[in-house]
């Protein structure tokens, strides 16, 4: 947990399962002999690795002590009981559970806000999510998610993030990654998403199958630090001159010049017009067809910057 926070994570998220509420007995009872395993069999292994109630209260206290978030995802319903008890600040709903739609249903009810991870899921089954959960709980949100560990980048798909915030406009719509590296996650929060989740390990070469599709610590801050800087840069879709782009207009800004001598009361002409950077300012060169059919009321020198004093009855237009 302090590593996480001083990555500048804003929360911890671990996953609690009561085990013989998400598997069957025979699931439990299965011989499970792959290199990541725990026990001889799914449950033996599963029991080696789940953390007990008192576990999760302690890690809870500690998480409040050194003031980081913590919650969990609820892997079945007396999971999410226990967690609503633990009083977490939202429920993480995993990609197995987003179509079970009656732990969907009493989870919503609990009325803490919900994240809600659409791995294995089609479009079709994320409207029926939406349209179960909104009516009970709206403070909730889609994220988008391929369930592979580790991810490749063509199974990513973050497009569906776009989809997502077409499709439900009114809900924010995050990212739940197992690539490797960071650089995908940082072009979902680039895309819009608004909550990004990793898994985090120590060492990528421990026993089990989730961590080298997980992040080690530096690559979490670094991550972090990303995503902070394109947070900053997502910055406002008002396109205008800017006061940090002053100095270089200042210096580089083009101007609208004489490209021929002009006599006084000649009419202005393009092909007596060209751009260039000009001393002084004058008028810029998206003003020179504007320019063409107006009066000059100077001798205007080759070369000489056109400015308004130059120019019959001219009228400044205001830029909007």
């Amino acid at each position: 947990l302090l590593v996480l926070q001083d990555c500048g994570a804003d929360c911890a998220k671990f996953q609690k399962s009561e085990l013989e509420y998400k598997f069957n007995k025979k699931a439990l009872e299965r011989p499970y002999t792959s290199k990541h395993s725990w026990g001889k069999t799914y449950g033996e292994h599963k029991r080696h690795l789940e953390f007990s109630h008192d576990q999760y209260r302690e890690l809870k206290k500690y998480a409040e002590e050194i003031g980081i978030f913590f919650s969990a995802s609820g892997m079945d319903e007396m999971a999410v009981e226990f967690l609503h008890e633990l009083d977490i600040p939202f429920f993480k709903v995993g990609s197995g559970d987003t179509n079970n739609f009656p732990y969907l249903e009493k989870t919503a009810k609990k009325g803490r806000p919900m994240v809600i991870s659409s791995g294995m899921q089609s479009m079709n089954t994320m409207h029926q999510v939406y349209q179960i959960v909104k009516p009970i709980n709206p403070n909730f949100c889609f994220l988008q998610c391929t369930s592979a560990y580790p991810l490749q980048p063509e199974d990513v798909n973050l497009r569906v993030i776009s989809a997502y915030q077409s499709a439900f406009p009114d809900i924010p719509i995050g990212y739940s990654g197992h690539e490797t590296g960071i650089a995908i996650s940082v072009a979902a929060v680039a895309m819009g998403a608004k909550v990004v989740e990793r898994h985090v390990t120590l060492d990528k070469t421990w026993k089990g199958s989730d961590h080298q599709a997980s992040l080690e610590p530096n690559e979490l801050a670094e991550l972090v630090k990303a995503i902070r800087t394109v947070e900053k840069a997502m910055g406002s879709p008002v396109k205008q001159l800017l006061p940090c782009e002053m100095a270089c207009n200042e210096k580089l800004g083009k101007s609208v010049v004489a490209k021929v001598t002009i006599p006084e009361g000649a009419v202005l002409t393009l092909d007596m017009l060209t751009v260039k950077v000009g001393e002084p300012k004058g008028f810029p060169p998206e003003a020179i067809f504007d320019l063409v059919g107006q009066k000059v009321k100077k001798h205007i020198e080759e070369d000489e910057t056109i400015t308004e004093q130059a120019v019959e009855n001219h009228v400044k237009k205001v830029k909007c």
